[in-house]
């Protein structure tokens, strides 16, 4: 077995090339800095390095599920998201940079960062828009819905590790069900991949993620006939909320917003262009219709 941090990634290449990865030596340099804590500066200043035994079978180990196709954030069950380590779980997505732009799109529709706000996040899964909301917000208390267990206890991790836990509450609940109330900022990352494309989906999402959390349904757009006419029903008057959106989705879901008597506001798309984040409000004030 090799011994030294430059045996090390020279197998992982080979293995990770083999195994028909794009990019191997970008993705072995990945899984050894994830699994072996390593920043890429002590992989360069330190190529014989000796790496002992308990390390080794580690890195053996993360090379074989990663060369299975398995996100190297399932396997060092962790992600950055907003600048914040994220812990994962089986039950929670991947947060992903695309979602990102929720968080962007929520904070410029807040007109005072230090007002105290009212936060609802609908499966909320690990419960990163929420805490991300909840990092930049600090006067702002959220409550997180979702109807896996284990995501549940990932989200209360996740706020308890980044000391959020006193404004952040985890609840099970099939979406809205018994939830009165108004809320000021209503966040979504809601599934939305349709049947017809899940045979299409990288090996890394269709075999590794949690198909409750993706699966939308025929068209991909039943959550959101579940979700828009319970938002309006729980967001406060001058408040707003920002649901994700699946690819093409955008005209879709604006018409299923003004047909429960909302408001859309222009979309913001995401680093690759696509149109990701649709603001919602019950009165036009900041939005258009």
């Amino acid at each position: 077995m090799p011994a030294t941090l430059a045996e090390l990634l020279d197998d992982a290449v080979a293995v990770l090339g083999a195994a028909g990865f794009d990019a191997p030596a970008f993705e072995a340099r990945a899984l050894l800095t994830g699994v072996l804590g390593l920043s890429r500066e002590e992989m360069l200043a330190h190529p014989g390095c000796a790496i002992d035994a308990a390390a080794r079978a580690r890195f053996a180990d993360a090379l074989g599920r990663r060369a299975g196709r398995e996100p190297l954030a399932r396997i060092t069950g962790q992600r950055e998201f907003w600048s914040l380590p994220i812990g994962l779980g089986p039950d929670t997505l991947i947060p992903r940079p695309d979602s990102e732009t929720v968080v962007e799109a929520a904070l410029a529709l807040v007109a005072d960062r230090d007002e105290e706000h009212s936060i609802l996040d609908l499966g909320t899964g690990s419960g990163c828009l929420l805490l991300a909301l909840l990092w930049e917000l600090p006067r702002a208390r959220g409550l997180g819905i979702d109807r896996a267990p284990g995501a549940l206890a990932m989200a209360r991790d996740n706020a308890r590790r980044l000391e959020l836990e006193a404004r952040a509450e985890f609840r099970m609940g099939d979406w809205t069900h018994g939830l009165f109330g108004r809320f000021d900022i209503i966040v979504s990352n809601p599934p939305y991949v349709a049947d017809r494309d899940w045979a299409a989906l990288p090996p890394e999402v269709r075999d590794f993620e949690p198909e409750l959390a993706l699966n939308g349904g025929p068209d991909g757009l039943a959550a959101y006939r579940a979700l828009v006419p319970e938002i309006a029903r729980l967001l406060a008057a001058d408040g707003f909320a920002v649901v994700e959106l699946g690819a093409g989705q955008h005209d879709d879901v604006a018409e299923i917003c003004r047909n429960s008597g909302l408001f859309t506001g222009p979309v913001r798309r995401d680093l690759g262009g696509h149109p990701r984040a649709l603001p919602l409000a019950r009165r036009p004030v900041g939005l258009e219709k």
